[in-house]
């Protein structure tokens, strides 16, 4: 088979990028049955990222295997502000961390004194600890997967929780609501009830003047901003148009 009728069957299927699409997929298969192999999947739905077992983001190549959240590009922004705010040497947590994408971005671009990240997905925890070799990676839910060992030391707190309201998931691409798994993108009634428990918790475990990022909608910023005032940080909105992304961040007192 080859590229252009890859383009065809990739655009036939509602493909967006279906040349860029078709390149990689090219370029990943060993033979001709393994490339008609990978685009026969692909039109049934099945997510590039899973296809290719790596996603591109904030410039790295992140191992991504089935059942795994693939990073969304505009979370980098998130990577960015994290950056941005951070202190040297910081000590950093990634929790709901999935493939560990956010850490390992972080660290490429200001490598930290301690690197945590957790997860409540095994599968998640077993991806992440392939991109993040040299971090510590726990498995739990939020807080309860930390070492007390970390309480009131951490600098940066990334995570990219789970935003989308219960009922606005049926809506969501297929490939993202058939294959990734429904706790990495039900965020409860108004799609943030995990983020509510992070901001609970947040003020435990940061350190002076340490500071909470999650990102959000654009619509849910305002109220997630009220929740960490509430929590006992101080709210700051920042967004990012050309990527469509918003992030929320809480800063303890130093």
């Amino acid at each position: 088979m080859d590229t252009p009728t890859v383009v065809s069957r990739l655009r036939a299927a509602g493909c967006v990028f279906a040349e860029d699409e078709a390149d990689l997929l090219v370029a990943a298969a060993t033979t001709p049955a393994e490339l008609d192999a990978l685009v026969e999947r692909r039109v049934a739905g099945l997510p590039l990222e899973h296809l290719l077992g790596w996603a591109e983001f904030h410039g790295l190549r992140v191992t991504v295997r089935p059942g795994v959240f693939v990073p969304r590009h505009r979370t980098g922004f998130l990577v960015d502000v994290a950056v941005s705010l951070a202190p040297p040497d910081p000590v950093v947590l990634d929790l709901c961390c999935g493939s560990g994408a956010l850490g390992a971005a972080f660290a490429a671009t200001l490598p930290p004194r301690e690197l945590h990240a957790a997860d409540v997905e095994p599968a998640a925890v077993e991806c992440a600890r392939l991109n993040l070799p040299s971090a510590a990676v726990h498995q739990g839910d939020l807080y309860d997967a930390l070492p007390s060992s970390l309480r009131g030391r951490v600098d940066v707190l990334l995570a990219n929780v789970p935003y989308v309201p219960s009922d606005a998931v049926a809506t969501m691409p297929p490939e993202a609501r058939l294959h990734e798994p429904l706790v990495a993108l039900d965020g409860g009634a108004d799609g943030l009830d995990l983020a509510r428990r992070l901001a609970a918790g947040a003020p435990e475990w940061l350190a002076r003047g340490g500071t909470l990022l999650i990102e959000s909608s654009e619509r849910q910023a305002p109220v997630l901003a009220e929740t960490l005032a509430a929590a006992g940080l101080s709210p700051r909105v920042h967004s990012c148009d050309e990527r469509g992304a918003t992030v929320v961040t809480g800063t303890a007192k130093s």
